[in-house]
This record gives structure tokens, C-alpha cells and sequence, in this order.
């Protein structure tokens, strides 16, 4: 656990157990947040921190694959083994994590309190978050729970990390 100076901004929730990814099987570590911090993600600015994006369970993990098969032609049960996105567990230790789940949290975090949704409910962008993921690494924050845009609608604010 990192050492921190008092968090002001941010409601957090303990959190830590096992988590899931949803890995390419190529990747050399699929638990490296190296990719993320060249391209960014929704948290996080290209060429910012590294981050690693997990899922709560196999459940999760897999309405996050579906969607990004959505639109496309085939599925992941299309494709061959060797290439289809692989799972990798993983433990997180126990710790504080800013908090976007709740309505407190989300409105402490400055989101909306529909997050993942935002006004008119489209999904609340990258750019809005980024500087959300920022301000919570730099108060020291290990990582944020929060809903996932691409979870089913039933449970978009169910509480797991993506």
C-alpha cells in the first residue's frame, strides 16, 4: 500500500480480492498498465500513469468483450482459440479506492450521479474522466471502483471495477 497524505476530494471504499482481465493472448504481461499509459483509457491520458483496467468476475469481463465486438460481423466465439481475448486472474490487496459508484461518491468525484451516463444519457466521455483518474493518483488513490459503460444496462452502477 502506498503512503498517502489525507484524500479531500475523493469518498473512497475498500476494496481488494480477486479480479479478472480481459487479455489479448499475445500480450507478454497482461497485468502491465504500460499499454494503457501510452494510450490512455477512460481514466487515464495517453503518456500519463499506467493503469490496469480489471473486472470484478467473468461476468463482467465478458459484457466488456461483447461490446467491443459489438457492431462487427463475427464474435469472439468466432474466432480461433490461439486469437480469442483470454482471462487472467489476478488478487488485489485490500486498500482505499476512489469511489464513482455511489451517488455521494460520483458527485464528490465531480460526475453526474447517473455515471456511467451523462447528460441527455449518452456514456460521460474519456476527456471528462481523465482529469478524474489524474486528481485521484495524485492524492495517492491506488485506483477507483466504479460502473462500467459497457456492463449491461441493468447493472451499469453494480459494484465492480472495470
Amino acid at each position: 500500500m502506498r503512503r498517502r497524505d489525507i484524500v479531500d476530494r475523493f469518498l473512497t471504499v475498500v476494496r481488494g480480492g480477486e479480479y479478472v482481465r480481459v487479455a489479448d493472448p499475445g500480450w507478454r504481461d497482461p497485468l502491465s498498465g504500460d499499454f494503457a499509459r501510452r494510450l490512455g483509457g477512460r481514466w487515464n491520458p495517453p503518456g500519463g500513469f499506467a493503469v490496469v483496467y480489471l473486472n470484478g468476475d467473468a461476468r463482467v469481463a465478458r459484457a466488456n468483450v461483447l461490446a467491443r465486438f459489438s457492431g462487427l460481423p463475427y464474435g469472439p466465439e468466432d474466432l480461433e482459440p490461439a486469437a480469442a481475448p483470454v482471462l487472467v486472474s489476478t488478487d488485489v490487496e485490500p486498500d482505499d479506492f476512489a469511489d464513482v459508484v455511489s451517488d455521494a461518491g460520483c458527485v464528490a468525484a465531480g460526475l453526474p450521479v447517473t455515471y456511467p451516463a451523462g447528460s441527455g444519457g449518452r456514456t460521460v466521455p474519456h476527456e471528462e474522466c481523465r482529469p478524474i483518474g489524474r486528481a485521484a493518483w495524485d492524492e495517492g488513490l491506488p485506483g477507483r471502483r466504479g460502473g462500467s459503460p459497457r456492463a449491461p444496462p441493468s447493472c451499469r452502477r453494480c459494484p465492480w471495477d472495470t
